[in-house]
């Protein structure tokens, strides 16, 4: 039903219950795609989990170590923000592997999306902001190593900056980073990306949308990537409870549209991650990430304008 292959596993949700990231989104997205009839069970694939050398490419080996034996310190568990026990492991290297494959699919299809990951916040020696490991990170490095690409560029448009990803690739001209976000908010500090777009408090759709367009033709002009990875939040969005933006739902479907317009028009690859989404009303998030598959889709069957 979709041209592009969606990736998925129910190891995404971490049954967080009341906590303030709601994981039962990525549940919530799948029946979403599937109810509406915008794909079928055939379009989904799962995921296994990406290897410790697939981990090891990014994350330092005691930081790895501590999280696979439990052995986080008090303050390394109270900046990440979830608990850190062997489910929430297991659905951050499925994540992580989840990246990896969409990866590998958008090189065939042109587009492919992550039913979840885009944990931005984790760097490589420790994570925070409910991110453990940085999933689109290991991506580029797994297609790197296998030869799949050489260069890869981050768009990266959730609410708060992408400080994990900043960083990891903050000496390597292979990979370019784009972050559009709220500029008081979390994180601080923030380590410089290729590009960083500031913004102020409660700008809305239009000022939003005229910025990023600014920023994507900057980015293209210094950079030609085999591949962008595109870091999908939906708390840019005006009800979001850790957000403090004022972007409509149709303003965050035109954002992914013309981030998915660019990169076709430069012909390049896009893996998509759907990243953060807080928003009062958990239908408001799930529809959100849902019209960015569908931004995908629209933009990948229209015609070429001649």
């Amino acid at each position: 039903m979709l041209p592009f292959k969606l990736v998925y596993r129910e190891e995404y949700d971490l049954q967080l219950g009341s906590h303030v990231f709601p994981s039962q989104k990525y549940r919530l997205v799948r029946d979403a795609l599937i109810a509406e009839s915008i794909a079928s069970a055939d379009d989904f694939l799962k995921p296994e989990p990406a290897t410790d050398a697939d981990v090891f490419r990014v994350h330092t080996t005691d930081y790895v170590h501590r999280i696979k034996s439990g052995t986080l310190s008090a303050s390394e568990q109270m900046i990440l923000e979830i608990p850190a026990g062997p489910e929430t492991v297991r659905a951050f290297w499925l994540s992580a592997g989840g990246s990896i494959l969409a990866g590998q699919c958008a090189m065939k299809d042109k587009f492919a999306a992550n039913i979840g990951g885009g944990f931005h916040h984790a760097y490589s020696g420790h994570g925070e902001g409910f991110c453990m490991i940085n999933d689109v990170a290991i991506a580029i490095r797994r297609l790197q190593a296998d030869g799949t690409i050489g260069k890869a560029m981050v768009v990266d448009t959730d609410v708060h900056h992408g400080n994990g990803t900043a960083a990891i690739f903050a000496k390597d001209e292979t990979v370019f980073t784009l972050s559009i976000h709220q500029e008081r908010n979390y994180p601080n500090p923030k380590p410089p990306s290729n590009i960083d777009l500031h913004l102020p408090d409660r700008i809305g759709d239009e000022e939003y949308l005229n910025i990023l367009g600014e920023g994507m033709f900057r980015a293209f002009e210094e950079f030609k990537p085999d591949i962008i990875f595109y870091v999908g939040g939906a708390d840019p969005y005006r009800e979001d409870q850790l957000g403090g933006l004022s972007l409509t739902i149709d303003g965050l479907r035109e954002r992914d549209r013309m981030v998915f317009q660019h990169a076709r028009r430069q012909n390049v690859p896009v893996a998509i991650t759907l990243a953060g989404g807080y928003a009062r009303h958990v239908a408001d998030t799930v529809k959100i990430h849902v019209n960015t598959i569908v931004a995908a889709r629209d933009v990948l069957l229209a015609k070429p304008k001649k």
